[in-house]
């Protein structure tokens, strides 16, 4: 079922996401070589609950049997794709980091991605990480009254095809709400004018999850943590989204990330 929300839930949506986005910010000044994911996730966590949020994935139950989520943020690391544990190893000059966040604060949820260059890439790297970010920005701006969930997935399809990258199709974006993970799935692929019709009120995380090069992904012993079946490189990019007055809003920002990694050069 997809629930509609009001314009003042949609504010209190943008408040968590925000939150997330602030929380980004705050990571993006830590992200360098030789920093440890587990104390970034430990920022993470201490900065969303000195400001009145409980992290969304701190304990989150799986689908498949394994332990609970233990950590507040996601960080994958080059092939990982997503959902990965942060560990005590340390980063490294040429790695990427994807990193996802997600709050709940005052009954709705916030949750957003960005990938990180630690230090200096590779170009075909930093690529894929700039072909992924615009995809999500090319299926925001299909997320219009009257269009379909599927004019929103071709739209990334198309764009991210075009450099032969492979699209992950078993990891999709979602609904957003008083749920973290709510109707409907929002694929990475797809036809115009197919799935759920898209009307005022709906908030969907939109996120590309884009391999530079097979498709495929596969899951780790630990339960959690995809990635590509042939160890090439993956990227993730995550906004939240709204439908008002029948245009996109997005109501989390990459603002706070920009800022720091500006300041970081």
């Amino acid at each position: 079922m997809i629930y509609l929300k009001t314009r003042e839930e949609i504010e209190i949506m943008r408040e968590s996401a925000l939150m997330v986005s602030r929380t980004l910010g705050l990571i993006a000044k830590e992200v360098k070589p030789g920093v440890k994911p587990i104390y970034l996730d430990k920022l993470a966590e201490e900065y969303i609950r000195d400001n009145g949020g409980v992290p969304a994935f701190k304990g989150y139950k799986s689908h498949n049997g394994a332990p609970d989520f233990p950590a507040t943020l996601c960080i994958s690391i080059n092939e990982a794709v997503v959902h990965g544990i942060p560990t005590d190893k340390p980063l490294n000059e040429g790695d990427i980091i994807s990193v996802d966040c997600g709050v709940k604060k005052n009954g709705f949820f916030g949750d957003h991605a960005y990938t990180f260059a630690v230090g200096e890439i590779k170009p075909e790297v930093r690529q894929l990480l700039d072909v992924t970010k615009e995809s999500l920005y090319k299926g925001i701006e299909q997320m219009v009254s009257g269009n379909r969930v599927g004019d929103i997935s071709y739209a990334i399809q198309q764009h991210v095809k075009k450099q032969g990258y492979g699209i992950v199709e078993d990891l999709v974006g979602h609904g957003l709400g008083r749920n973290l993970h709510e109707d409907p799935q929002i694929p990475n692929y797809g036809r115009r004018s197919d799935g759920p019709k898209l009307s005022e009120g709906m908030v969907f995380a939109i996120e590309p999850m884009i391999n530079m090069g097979k498709k495929g992904i596969k899951l780790l012993k630990d339960g959690w943590t995809f990635v590509t079946v042939d160890g090439m490189p993956s990227a993730h990019f995550e906004h939240d989204v709204a439908i008002v007055n029948g245009k996109p809003e997005i109501l989390s920002s990459y603002a706070y990330i920009e800022e720091a990694l500006a300041l970081n050069k």
